[in-house]
């Protein structure tokens, strides 16, 4: 059995822990790594898009990085308790036509005891950017790690 600490029940810092390595997963853009954190059976509901198991998460986000280029993301953890966490989340990307954008979202995870996400489901709105008012720019540097972004 895949073990991926830290595990349930969490704490403020091993939220945090589990929040990050979230968002550095995601930042890599590979599907096959992220499904990895998720069970075999794992449910997601991803906007308007409902998929289950590690096949259709790589599918969902394989489709996702080709529309969503030069995708980064910043996660912050917003809430805990036992085996859920909740997220609030900001990333940016252009799509094929080169229009910029700013995705803003809330996460609600559960994990099972092996620390696997068994359940993600994500609101997420879309605002068009300009390419200057862009400011998320590749993976966070450590110097940002813990440090919220503003709404706006």
């Amino acid at each position: 059995m895949t073990v991926r600490p830290p595990l349930p029940p969490f704490t403020r810092t091993t939220a945090a822990q589990k929040v990050q390595a979230a968002e550095d997963a995601w930042n890599t853009r590979d599907p096959h790594r992220v499904a990895l954190a998720y069970t075999r059976d794992s449910v997601w509901r991803n906007r308007d898009t409902f998929v289950t198991g590690r096949d259709q998460i790589v599918a969902l986000l394989t489709a996702k990085w080709a529309r969503e280029q030069e995708y980064a993301l910043r996660k912050d953890l917003w809430a805990f308790d036992g085996n859920r966490i909740a997220v609030r989340f900001q990333y940016e990307c252009r799509d094929t036509e080169g229009q910029w954008w700013r995705s803003y979202g809330n996460e609600m995870w559960e994990f099972d005891e092996h620390g696997l996400m068994n359940r993600r489901e994500a609101a997420i709105n879309d605002v068009p950017i300009e390419e200057y008012e862009r400011r998320i720019h590749g993976p966070r540097p450590a110097s940002e790690r813990g440090r919220a972004l503003p709404v706006r």
